[in-house]
């Protein structure tokens, strides 16, 4: 078993607000997020790009394994992931997840590839998140 975090900071409304994230690794390191660069196109990250990464690599190396137990090894891949948000009542919801992959990998036919992508995209521990129990340790400080 593993263990590791990403942490976020945030100051002011919602809408003038500043927030940044970090991740324990330190590839990001008090990252700029806000409203302006979720809902308008500004400069900065936001969770669901942040997702999307994560959907992404996991699945990308959730198929890498799978594929070695077919005896077959990926040249390369390329992995996408489009994650939708949408307005949903007085809230916003992520909707949907579509995964695109690109993918060179000698020896393997379509059939058994379309087969060895879809147990990934089943199997990965990101997709299984979206349908996980998700628990909540709030304190004032």
């Amino acid at each position: 078993m593993t263990t590791t975090s990403g942490s976020a900071k945030w100051q002011g409304g919602i809408k003038d607000g500043k927030g940044a994230i970090s991740t324990k690794s330190g590839a990001l390191n008090d990252y700029p997020y806000g409203f302006a660069s979720r809902f308008e196109g500004k400069a900065g990250s936001n969770p669901e790009e942040l997702i999307g990464a994560a959907h992404a690599a996991c699945f990308t190396m959730a198929l890498s394994l799978i594929l070695g137990e077919a005896k077959l090894t990926a040249e390369q891949m390329e992995t996408r992931a489009d994650v939708t948000l949408e307005k949903q009542g007085d809230g916003f919801a992520i909707t949907s997840v579509h995964l695109t992959l690109n993918a060179k990998i000698p020896g393997a036919d379509d059939a058994t590839f379309q087969e060895l992508a879809g147990k990934a995209k089943a199997g990965c521990p990101v997709s299984k998140l979206f349908n996980t129990k998700i628990t909540l340790d709030a304190k004032l400080v």
